[in-house]
């Protein structure tokens, strides 16, 4: 076998990167790290997933002269300084929910200095829900300053989009004097000029353009958000909190949303602020989805512009076939329904396909899809 000086460069990243995917076990049979770089990301790499013999958390920072030679001891911090300094951002996001998932996530909803840390994004957000009864008095105020942080910045990539969708929606059975060009109806416009087509220079003159009026100036749309406390639509449920609140500030739509699991919290009178509804999320428990429609069918007032949305994995706990009866009645009544077994951009949804399958039979869309999709759905409602 040849020395490790004797390869190529090419021969030597390519056997580092095999050390960093067979980890330290792969020493003994020669393959190891070629440059001072990879021998601490092996390092890093190493203390994650190598099984935990103690809290190292309280531990004293070991040698990090090598990988391989005796195992280094890190406290979390250097860890994630490491990770910081050795990994791009996409990786070091992966390694940080690794972490949490492997080791030390008790200590670290305990220590602020700790949580400060972790880079804030949507799988710390569910972390810190799945376990904020971990949190004691001063990382909880932390947890929720990292709550609102990624709150405020999904917000603010959400909103412009979904503010010029749904005020933008155009009420086609009724025209406007108001000349904004986006709600131009051009078939009408067309039709009621045509005679003043100009035959000498083969054009058409418009003498006077006709416009839709904007949704705006009608009666508002009512939506209902209703959201399955489920330990798996954790991500729908980040992403419709933070939607609801967003269509809470829209003066052409009344915004209602309830979480639900046996039983009912209705959570209307704080929709515009989704990081306190988020932190009332409570996972476990049964689930009854029919309750959560009968409750929903209560809150319609004006069926023709209501829009019902249930977030849910469809694993009925209750009784199926009220929960049949409700959806259908729903829709019979002129309402429109939405399911959604995922609302995200990375969520992958798991659910009942045959109970989905028959709630769409009643008149549900059943959908997977990003905010912007649903947004999209719910301006077709409108239109």
């Amino acid at each position: 076998m040849k020395k490790l000086s004797e390869l190529s460069r090419q021969q030597r990243q390519t056997l580092s990167r095999w050390r960093l995917v067979l980890g330290p076990s792969a020493e003994a049979h020669g393959i190891q790290t070629s440059d001072a770089q990879s021998a601490q990301q092996a390092e890093v790499l190493d203390y994650l997933f190598t099984p935990s013999t103690g809290s190292e958390l309280s531990k004293k920072n070991g040698s990090r002269k090598g990988a391989g030679k005796g195992k280094s001891v890190f406290t979390i911090p250097d860890w994630i300084q490491a990770v910081d300094e050795l990994f791009p951002r996409e990786a070091k996001e992966i390694l940080e929910q690794e972490l949490i998932a492997r080791r030390g996530i008790a200590q670290l909803l305990k220590e602020p200095e700790l949580l400060e840390k972790v880079e804030a994004n949507i799988e710390l957000i569910k972390t810190i829900l799945t376990f904020k009864n971990l949190l004691n008095e001063d990382t909880r105020i932390l947890a929720q300053k990292v709550i609102e942080k990624v709150v405020n910045e999904l917000r603010e990539k959400l909103k412009p989009e979904i503010h010029q969708a749904i005020t933008g929606v155009i009420n086609r059975n009724r025209h406007s004097p108001a000349k904004v060009f986006r709600n131009l109806d051009l078939k009408t416009t067309l039709r009621r000029n045509l005679q003043n087509w100009d035959e000498d220079n083969q054009r058409l003159v418009v003498d006077r353009a006709y416009y839709y009026a904007c949704e705006r100036t009608q009666r508002p749309w009512h939506i209902i958000i209703a959201v399955d406390q489920s330990g798996s639509m954790l991500e729908s449920a980040v992403f419709s909190t933070i939607m609801a609140s967003i269509f809470y500030e829209l003066p052409s739509v009344n915004t209602s949303l309830f979480l639900f699991d046996t039983d009912i919290a209705d959570l209307s009178d704080q929709v515009g602020q989704p990081v306190d509804v988020l932190l009332k999320v409570q996972l476990g428990g049964g689930t009854d989805i029919a309750r959560a429609m009968q409750y929903a069918q209560q809150l319609i007032k004006e069926p023709r512009r209501s829009i019902v949305i249930l977030i849910t994995d469809f694993y009925e706990g209750g009784d199926e076939l009220k929960l049949l009866e409700c959806t259908r009645a729903i829709n019979l009544s002129g309402a429109r329904t939405v399911g959604l077994a995922a609302l995200g951009y990375d969520a992958r949804p798991d659910y009942d396909r045959v109970t989905a399958a028959k709630m769409a039979k009643q008149g549900m869309d059943i959908l997977s899809c990003t905010p912007e999709q649903l947004t999209q759905c719910i301006v077709q409602i409108m239109s």
